[in-house]
């Protein structure tokens, strides 16, 4: 079967989580929001139907799909206008990461959870002065005993307060040539020396933002995922779903935009006709549609690929596949905005949030600048920068 086109499982997928979402929709995220709750609701609900765990083994009680599987559900619970963020930290990142090269007892430990909902895990890699440069990631883990100690501090770092525990990027000195190379560990909320302060965002959404201290925080030797020297593949093996799974995220809020502009675009009257039936409204509207094709297209090639076990042909398309539904979702919501006019403004549309949200697909988890960095020197074979 070819991976751009889906199968009927995928197919009868898509169309379960659009029902779920359909029932929920914007006006749950809405008043989630005007409440400051969290949307444990609809959380429960995917975990109940097996959503959240899709991508997870079975002998842990996940579907035993892939990201694949995963990267629908976000993207038909984005179209219905309630995205689940945590989708992309908690069972893309951090149960990939722990499914893959975890120990038998924390697979035994998290995975189950993970997979039917009742814990959660946020993803800490970003800190303040390393940005995207992931070499410069400062917190550092050094044992004593048989004890890890970290120090540092992350960014930017979402749904920690609602998350049982942390997967966080840290840096531990090889013995044998004195550098530092990445590793893994899992640092449960309540973890002595674990702070955190919540950031004060312009974003709506129900996930909040965390700054996070790690003041010499002591976890007993388990809390390394998997073999130390295989840090970087490890990390790796997180961040290409996290970019599979921010593609989804912008693709399915486009779509969510583009369905809002349609609707209004073949029911608004002026001039005796609906303003769909103009060029310069129809046109436009067509071009995202187009757009978010493509993109999610991409997704799906860099979902198959990765579910495949192709890490490096995974990479390439994740990255282009996060720009390119980056740049379809901020150029859908604008249009879709546009084609409302002043309503597209009013909290009444619901569509005025999203101008802030969808910028969060081309800055965040990587810049689109840093992608193009990667496929002018990774793909092209261009001479690096920096």
């Amino acid at each position: 079967m070819s991976p751009v086109i889906e199968s009927d499982e995928h197919k009868d997928l898509r169309a379960a989580v659009a029902a779920l979402g359909k029932r929920y929709g914007r006006e749950y995220v809405t008043t989630l929001l005007k409440e400051g709750r969290h949307p444990t609701e609809l959380w429960a609900e995917a975990a109940k139907l097996g959503y959240l765990g899709v991508n997870l083994p079975e002998e842990y009680g996940g579907g035993g799909g892939g990201i694949a599987e995963l990267s629908i559900v976000l993207e038909e619970l984005g179209a219905a206008g309630c995205p689940l963020l945590m989708l992309v930290v908690s069972p893309a990142i951090c149960g990939t990461v722990i499914a893959r090269f975890g120990t038998t007892a924390q697979k035994e430990r998290w995975l189950p959870g993970l997979a039917d909902g009742t814990r959660t895990m946020a993803f800490g890699i970003t800190e303040p002065d390393a940005g995207s440069n992931s070499h410069r990631i400062t917190t550092t883990a050094r044992r004593e005993g048989d004890e890890w100690v970290l120090t540092g501090r992350k960014v930017f770092i979402s749904g920690v307060d609602i998350a049982d525990a942390t997967l966080i990027v840290g840096r531990t000195e090889d013995a044998r040539t004195g550098s530092l190379k990445p590793c893994l560990f899992i640092v449960p909320r309540d973890t002595s020396g674990f702070g955190r302060r919540q950031l004060d965002m312009e974003l709506s959404s129900a996930e909040k933002q965390f700054e996070l201290t790690l003041d010499d925080v002591r976890l007993p030797a388990d809390a390394l995922v998997g073999d130390e020297d295989a840090g970087l593949l490890q990390l790796f093996a997180g961040l290409n779903p996290e970019r599979v799974m921010t593609a989804a995220f912008a693709v399915g809020m486009g779509r969510y935009a583009l369905s809002r502009a349609v609707e209004y675009a073949r029911e608004r009257t002026v001039w005796k006709q609906p303003i769909g039936a103009h060029q310069a409204i129809a046109h436009p509207l067509a071009q995202v549609h187009i757009e978010l094709e493509l993109a999610r297209l991409m997704m799906q090639k860099a979902a198959h690929l990765y579910d495949a076990g192709d890490d490096i042909g995974a990479g390439e398309a994740a990255n282009m596949a996060k720009y390119a539904a980056g740049e379809a979702c901020v150029k859908a919501v604008d249009q879709a905005v546009h084609t409302l006019g002043g309503n597209g403004l009013t909290r009444e549309f619901g569509l005025a949030s999203l101008i802030t949200a969808a910028r969060v697909s081309r800055i965040a988890p990587v810049s689109r600048e840093m992608i193009l960095n990667y496929v002018s020197h990774q793909t092209l074979g261009l001479p690096k920068s920096y």
